[in-house]
């Protein structure tokens, strides 16, 4: 449990069962010291509800443009803070999808008017039933689909 709420459970243990500070917080596990720190106050709730504005007035930015726009404010120092309130805000931007281009012109070639004109070879692998690999070069006739016999 967190020490926030395992100190809510030191708080109704003594409450209910009236024992002392010292045996509450050693009956849940928690530190004294830990119960009786008080809670941190909550810095970053201006530059959060900034960082919103600024991500609804330009969607496209990430998290590196925005700290600069909130530095240039004068709001925080830290990149790493800025990136770390940026993530719990759910802010973070989708990674946009890459076009598919081809990588050359694709050129058709035309088809052989007969046998032994053009050949394509390729190899193939399988697994024999003991699990042996094999790997063969085929290469066939494109005319006529026959396979060049050693």
């Amino acid at each position: 449990a967190l020490p926030a709420q395992r100190k809510e459970i030191v708080q109704q243990v003594i409450a209910q069962y009236d024992f002392s500070e010292r045996r509450a917080c050693n009956l849940i596990g928690l530190n004294r010291r830990t119960y009786r720190r008080s809670a941190p106050v909550e810095q970053d709730a201006p530059v959060r509800q900034r960082m919103r504005e600024l991500a609804q007035e330009r969607p496209r930015f990430g998290s590196p443009r925005l700290h600069v726009m909130l530095r240039r404010e004068g709001l925080v120092i830290n990149h790493k803070r800025t990136e770390r309130l940026y993530r719990e805000e759910d802010l973070s931007l989708r990674g946009r999808r890459r076009k598919k281009r081809p990588s050359h012109l694709r050129v058709v070639l035309p088809m052989p008017q007969g046998p032994d004109q053009r050949w394509a070879m390729d190899f193939v692998a399988d697994a024999l039933s003991n699990g042996r690999r094999m790997r063969m070069l085929t290469v066939i006739d494109v005319w006529n689909r026959e396979c060049v016999k050693i």
